[in-house]
């Protein structure tokens, strides 16, 4: 059993990423970057201050963390939470404020 949960935007969040990624670089590196993603999940759900707060993106109670270029944006309670995975080139601050 996970200690962490997707919330619906994370979940088609992740889908997206891969989805991109297969189109662009190929089944491998799709499965490889989801992959990474549930294993940082994982480890953040073990270890829940490895993210940082960002006030000059949300006010919100949610903490990040980066991976690649896409930032993991979660809940610290049990289960943690993933809120969103977004791209760090997307108007993060405009994304967080209808989440």
């Amino acid at each position: 059993m996970s200690n962490f949960v997707l919330s619906p935007d994370a979940d088609e969040d992740v889908f997206q990423i891969w989805a991109y990624l297969f189109r662009r670089a190929g089944l491998e590196i799709a499965n490889r970057i989801e992959s990474e993603l549930y294993d940082k999940f994982e480890a953040l759900a073990k270890m829940p201050s490895q993210g940082h707060r960002r006030p000059d993106l949300t006010q919100a109670p949610v903490l990040f963390f980066a991976l690649y270029q896409y930032l993991i944006v979660y809940r610290a309670k049990t289960p943690l939470e993933i809120v969103r995975v977004i791209h760090g080139r997307r108007n993060v601050e405009r994304i967080l404020k209808t989440t």
